[in-house]
């Protein structure tokens, strides 16, 4: 039943069978992400004659423990608790959740404890009884806590105590339970659920806000090696966000989907909010340019209801304070030479050839005429940049790179070429046997003018182990970038996040972002690049997240904008993966540039997105202006583009077709899977 429950619905099963044996809890492991039993009670008093658990074997406190034991040893998620009013002393329960502290102290597995207060029922023996007091059950709650600690996660039922929730928060609980808008609580059929919004508006007037959890809790989600069958994680990982939480929206980055409800909370921001101390604390310390502690940061990542309100409207004022009111974005083209690439990343769906896990499309590889040819045509069409990115191709060497400079501006001398990323760079060195510094003179003479700062994905090795193993690590892409701003060559930067990182990890790449930045000042902007996960191979194999969720995803923006004042003043955002409607939100969250035109977007596009290759720059004016601010043309290095071109790029003729030559040779075999070696690649070799 669990089984068909989740393949044909989706929803998480979360079992309650009762007592079992390891074998039992085995099986069911397989088809449920959390699993409960209630203790109850620890005291064998009360099961003897004229006691509640009298003539009920499987409420033997022995019998129960030992599931709950075996449970623990299975690495089963669990939820266990006490049911109080029942004749128990207050040292019973007190020895109650003790014993359960040892098994958890044990195994770990114990995700929450339940405080469930008594409630008679007609037709039982117990009909006459008395219903718990809650001074009992609020004395109960903060024992819990107090055994328990901060950790752990105390829950009571709403429907039990409906006109007492502040005093059952205060008391210390952190969890309602579940709460269901389709079916009664069975076992207390009389006591209905309180409506969501009304549970939400009670919970804001006790001091917190309610977030939706899936059955699994989040800190059992994000370890899901130890606490997950192996056929249940990916369900999990595609119903989480970054925290663990429910993913309680179906917008997803790239995706054509309206937008969810947090977009209204910072279209009707005005002026600064109120935010909770922790948060306000770091937005006070953000605002005077202090730097921030990695546990700042998190905390503004974890912000929701009134908290993530704030945080955009603090990183909106410092965007108007630091940028004014204009939006700048920049007229430039996309050239992606090569699509064949012996790297392996994860998150990647634009790489192809024999060592790519995910064919889509075919593997090509430009000369060098078409490169030119492009550039040109870039150029008449208004453009001031050429962004140039592609594989790994290894038949490349940094020659390959140093004749791709040169092509462009042989073509287009005044042309900017923005290209190569940390990771081509230490491949090109590596390739002519030449030192990093040597390596990007040579470039920097052939004709190149700035680094883009993609290849960063997340700056932490212990995601980039999982996402890109085979990548440069951190400190080497941190290195070519010191190295290239001390030659003179100054780049952006970016982070790619939403697959299988949390906010620690944007907080360190944030942290040594702003580090480098401190010594170089060679970083022109910040660009946060959700993961668009439709048909990148770490998605389809079930081992990610499905990209950042919108408010996390604004939230990137805005706390970029804060954790690194006062030393990088640019924050864009991305209308190719945020939409059109998405970078508006995020235009009034801290960002304060659109980036390109970009005539030929490809990559973003080969991951599932749908927002299409080009926007114009009259499409750009007009969207700037939607909400109240003044559009600017700009150069790859914030100046002023020359004024022929700026005009040139209002009235530019439709794009030729592009002409991507085959890599022959890379061209898989659809029979057997194999890459056919055909002829050969382009004119280039």
């Amino acid at each position: 039943m669990a089984r068909l429950v989740l393949e044909e619905t989706g929803l998480l099963p979360h079992l309650n069978p009762g007592i079992m044996t390891a074998t039992d809890l085995a099986t069911l492991r397989a088809v449920s992400v959390s699993q409960g039993i209630m203790l109850e009670s620890a005291s064998e008093r009360l099961c003897g004659r004229g006691g509640p658990h009298f003539g009920s074997p499987d409420k033997r406190p022995a019998v129960r423990l030992e599931t709950i034991r075996l449970a623990g040893e299975a690495a089963i998620p669990l939820t266990s608790g006490l049911l109080i009013g029942i004749g128990e002393t207050r040292r019973e329960r007190v020895e109650s959740l003790l014993v359960l502290r040892d098994l958890h102290d044990r195994h770990g597995h114990l995700q929450e404890i339940i405080v469930q207060n008594f409630r008679a029922k007609p037709d039982t023996r117990m009909a006459a009884a008395p219903d718990a007091p809650l001074d009992e059950h609020l004395w109960t709650i903060a024992v819990a806590r107090l055994i328990f600690g901060p950790a752990m996660n105390i829950q009571a039922p709403p429907n039990l105590n409906p006109d007492a929730l502040p005093r059952l928060v205060a008391a210390g609980i952190n969890d309602w339970g579940g709460v269901s808008p389709v079916t009664p609580d069975h076992v207390n059929p009389e006591s209905p659920w309180p409506h969501l919004d009304a549970l939400a508006r009670t919970t804001e007037a006790a001091g917190k806000t309610l977030v939706e959890r899936l059955a699994i809790y989040p800190a059992y989600a994000r370890e899901p090696a130890r606490w997950l069958d192996a056929g249940l994680r990916g369900a999990v990982l595609r119903a989480t966000d970054a925290e663990g939480f429910a993913r309680v929206d179906d917008w997803s980055p790239g995706a054509e989907t309206s937008l969810p409800g947090e977009a209204m909370a910072i279209t009707a921001q005005s002026g600064s909010m109120a935010a909770r101390p922790g948060v306000a604390r770091a937005l006070s310390k953000a605002l005077d340019g202090t730097t921030l502690t990695e546990d700042d940061i998190v905390a503004l990542f974890a912000a929701r209801g009134d908290d993530f309100a704030a945080v955009c409207a603090a990183a909106d004022g410092l965007r108007r304070t630091v940028n004014g009111d204009v939006v700048t974005y920049v007229v430039n083209r996309n050239i992606n030479y090569t699509n064949v690439c012996y790297f392996r990343c994860q998150f990647c769906a634009f790489s192809k050839g024999k060592l790519s896990e995910n064919l889509r499309g075919r593997p090509y590889d430009l000369g060098q005429h078409e490169i030119a040819r492009r550039a040109r045509e870039a150029w008449a069409r208004g453009a001031t940049e050429v962004c140039m990115q592609g594989g790994i191709h290894p038949e490349y060497t940094g020659a390959t790179y140093l004749d791709i400079c040169r092509a462009v501006k042989t073509a287009t001398p005044d042309m900017h070429v923005h290209a190569f990323t940390p990771l081509e760079v230490w491949q090109g060195a590596k390739t002519l046997g030449l030192s990093l510094p040597g390596y990007i003179a040579e470039l920097k003479a052939a004709g190149l003018g700035s680094l883009p700062g993609t290849a960063a994905e997340i700056l932490d090795d212990e995601v980039r182990a999982v996402i890109c193993p085979d990548k440069i690590t951190t400190q080497q892409w941190l290195d070519v970038m010191e190295m290239a701003h001390g030659l003179g060559l100054r780049s952006t930067t970016t982070i790619m996040f939403g697959h299988v990182d949390h906010a620690v990890h944007w907080a360190r790449h944030l942290l040594r972002l702003r580090t480098l930045q401190e010594r170089t000042h060679g970083f022109t902007e910040l660009v946060p690049l959700p993961f668009v996960h439709m048909e990148a191979p770490i998605y389809l194999k079930g081992r990610a997240r499905r990209g950042p969720t919108f408010r996390e995803a604004v939230l990137m923006h805005a706390v970029a904008r804060l954790a690194l004042h006062p030393h990088i003043t640019n924050i864009q955002t991305s209308w190719v993966k945020m939409g059109p409607l998405g970078v508006k939100i995020c235009l009034q969250a801290g960002a304060n540039d659109l980036g390109g035109t970009l005539m030929n977007e490809t990559i973003t596009r080969a991951a599932g997105a749908s927002h299409g290759q080009e926007m114009m720059p009259a499409e750009m004016d007009a969207l700037i202006r939607a909400i109240g601010r003044t559009p600017r043309q700009r150069t790859t290095l914030y100046g002023e583009p020359i004024e022929a071109q700026r005009r040139a790029s209002y009235d530019a003729a439709a794009l030729s077709p592009p002409i991507n030559a085959l890599a022959r040779r890379y061209i898989r075999d659809a029979a057997n899977g194999e890459c056919a070696h055909i002829g050969s690649d382009s004119a280039r070799h």
